[in-house]
């Protein structure tokens, strides 16, 4: 009965294991399937040879087995070692009779080894619960990165995120072999990291709203909102990494992107008073004044501060979207681009140069993004982020940079990934496939530029997290997988792939891998057809369909086509654990009407962005200035519209900001009679299921002040009845 047991185990594992060695995220250089099966009893153990005993405790956690240092008389065990003949991140995985050997050049290449064993065990390994014995089939792995630069970069500023959130985040990226957390730290809206000579910078600097000198943004306009990092937490998040093989490169946006710094140290900014009338008094100037002296010594005390919290050799120092019409302003800039004779671009690199020799001091070295080089005069030992488009990456490498490539319209997955999902759309609007789609030949690197090249890295910008914070679904995992699953293969392979049979590695195997991880990761849709009366919706990736009616908030799971004359009020989506898909209807359910409408304001408009725009449903509108308590948008139709739903909203189409902060929404019948209907949320409100037509629509707003200039105006937001 053993024996039959054993028999049926192992053909089990070598089934697994074929599927396996093709479902490995990312695709392992060599695979090598023999015949037989190891069976991991729970007598087993998980032996390691000196300084891999982290690691081996970390598989522990996924494989409950006890650790033990290396015996060369015991048989029958995981083997955790190094092997000087691999390069650094290079591992050798080898399941046999005797057990199970993971080798690697150094700790990180046994981490990469470690996680491919995880891959080929069952996908409940990654929730603690996968049950003893499991039998793993024989094969031999040969595998080693094409990039030493595996990047992601996480925006704490926008959207605060708590330790545990940070750590649960890494231990994601590391199952997928990414090997550097760019963080976030400062930025517009925080400071996110304590430094102790000046603790007014998070004490401070960490919150913005309700109290603070720092508006809020985004949303929690009533709160104050924020938090920040101690440094301890932060060598406690380092060090979590780095068990990991995940180096944590922090960055202090400069000098741009200040307006934080500037609120709660007003003297870092530039020498002139600046207009507030259209801002209501609230100084939005966002630039270091790259001529005072005070400034370079406050960041000396920051960046030695940050050196002894982060051991990685580089700080990034920002240097993107620098706003040089301060400078243009300051009279003392204006007199040091004089005596130097720089440029605007060449101020921008003496102050990274500065900034640059204070890192040096503390054993640093620079990183940028891809503006800091235009003046040709940055140091060469910084290393360019390259941003903006495959031009500006080709530009910092043939310049002589070494360069991570991130160009936004391929590696910002804070983007739309459809035009109907949340998210920007400034640089693309992309799912998945399109990051795997990248190629460096194709996009016209060189051989010589190649040689720049450390690596790829994408990116989430956090402005729109906080508004969907309350989400089902959380969001930041919804936007970045499985496109971090896309950039793991690029970054691994050096080059992407086709997409259908990356996609079909993930629907067999790693989705259901996720699940386990909890992510709550994006499904593609479902595919919905309606032909001769009957409403039929598929997936193809072993999630199940569900369904909802409009004006039903039920969710309804489908089990069978749906006779209907009216498919327009169905929306079909699909779930698998935490997963869940985009909605996918008829194109009729997605239809919106554009009745004519009047656009007033008690608020004058903006000549550049008049209420013209939104009237024609095409582009944006402003003021000429914030709201202030008691001012009003009124939208008055040609002709009474009669709608299941109405949506109108201040601010940006993808966020709240440049919005009524606070207020409520009017409806009119006759256009002149107004009745309250909703309190303003984000800036805007919902009319739903109007009893009678529409004439006119009146939002009025309660507080003054948005910690801008001016108010967007959106066009409204009309939904026929279906």
């Amino acid at each position: 009965m053993k024996l039959f047991r054993y028999l049926i185990l192992s053909y089990f594992a070598i089934f697994a294991i074929a599927a396996y060695a093709q479902n490995i995220v990312p695709t392992p250089v060599e695979f090598e399937k023999r015949n037989g099966a190891f069976n991991i009893l729970t007598t087993t153990k998980i032996t390691h040879y000196p300084g891999l005993r982290s690691l081996a405790e970390r598989l522990a956690e996924y494989v409950p087995l006890d650790v033990r240092e290396y015996n060369a008389q015991e048989k029958g065990n995981i083997v955790l070692r190094e092997n000087k003949n691999l390069s650094a991140e290079a591992y050798r995985l080898e399941v046999s009779a005797e057990g199970v050997v993971i080798e690697g050049g150094t700790a990180a290449g046994v981490h990469n080894g470690v996680e491919t064993l995880l891959q080929i065990l069952p996908s409940s390994v990654y929730s603690h619960t996968m049950p003893l014995p499991v039998a793993v089939g024989y094969c031999v792995v040969r595998d080693e990165p094409r990039f030493s630069y595996r990047g992601f970069m996480l925006d704490v500023c926008r959207t605060w995120m708590e330790v545990d959130e940070i750590k649960q985040y890494i231990e994601n990226l590391a199952h997928h072999k990414i090997n550097k957390l760019h963080i976030h730290l400062s930025d517009d809206e925080g400071w996110r990291i304590e430094i102790k000579s000046h603790p007014d910078l998070t004490e401070v600097g960490g919150y913005r709203g309700a109290g603070s000198p720092v508006a809020a943004r985004y949303g929690k306009w009533g709160e104050r909102y924020g938090g920040y990092f101690t440094q301890e937490q932060m060598r406690e998040v380092v060090e979590y990494a780095a068990e990991r093989n995940i180096e944590i490169i922090p960055e202090i946006d400069l000098p741009g992107h200040s307006h934080n710094l500037a609120r709660v140290r007003p003297e870092v900014l530039c020498n002139y008073k600046p207009g507030l009338a259209a801002s209501d008094g609230y100084d939005t100037r966002s630039v270091m004044c790259a001529s005072k002296e005070s400034n370079y010594a406050l960041l000396e005390d920051i960046f030695r501060e940050l050196a002894e919290v982060f051991p990685s050799e580089w700080v990034h120092i920002g240097g993107d979207e620098v706003s040089t019409a301060q400078w243009k302003r300051c009279p003392d800039c204006q007199a040091l681009m004089a005596a130097e004779g720089l440029s605007d671009v060449g101020l921008q690199a003496h102050f990274m140069n500065r900034v640059a020799k204070i890192i040096a001091k503390y054993g640093k070295k620079p990183c940028v993004w891809n503006e800091a080089i235009d003046a040709g005069t940055l140091t060469k030992s910084a290393m360019v982020y390259g941003w903006k488009d495959v031009a500006a990456c080709r530009k910092a490498t043939s310049a002589g940079y070494k360069t991570v490539v991130m160009p936004g319209a391929y590696f910002y997955f804070d983007m739309k990934q459809t035009p109907r999902e949340p998210g920007h759309d400034w640089a693309a609007i992309f799912d998945a496939k399109k990051p795997l789609s990248f190629d460096l030949a194709a996009q016209g690197f060189t051989a010589e530029e190649m040689k720049n090249v450390v690596g790829v890295q994408a990116s989430f910008f956090s402005e729109a997290y906080i508004s969907h914070r309350e989400d089902e679904n959380d969001y930041i995992y919804y936007m970045t997988y499985p496109r971090i699953c896309a950039l793991s293969e690029l970054a691994w392979r050096g080059k992407g792939g086709e997409w259908q049979p990356f996609y079909k590695k993930l629907a067999e195997s790693h989705y259901s891998r996720m699940v386990e991880m909890g992510i709550d990761f994006r499904l593609f849709p479902p595919v919905v057809s309606y032909a001769e009366g009957v409403l039929k919706a598929k997936s193809d990736d072993r999630s199940h369909v569900y369904y909802k009616i409009v004006g039903d908030e039920r969710e309804y799971r489908y089990e069978a086509p749906i006779t209907t004359d009216k498919p327009q009020r169905y929306a079909f989506y699909t779930r698998m654990g935490g997963a869940r898909s985009p909605e996918a209807a008829v194109k009729s359910h997605w239809r919106m009407l554009q009745p004519t409408v009047k656009i007033t304001s008690s608020i004058d408009e903006s000549e550049r962005f008049p209420f013209s725009n939104a009237e024609g449903y095409g582009r944006i509108a402003r003021t000429a200035r914030v709201g202030r308590e008691g001012d009003w948008l009124l939208y008055t139709f040609e002709k009474p519209v009669t709608c299941r739903r109405m949506e109108i909203y201040t601010g940006n189409l993808q966020l709240p900001r440049f919005i009524f902060n606070a207020g409520y929404m009017e409806v009119s019948e006759d256009g002149k009679n107004f009745k309250r209907v909703c309190k303003l949320k984000n800036g805007g409100g919902v009319i739903d299921n109007p009893a009678r037509a529409i004439k006119a629509v009146r939002v009025v707003c309660t507080e003054s002040g948005n910690g801008a200039d001016f108010v967007t105006v959106q066009a409204p937001k009309v939904y026929p009845k279906l």
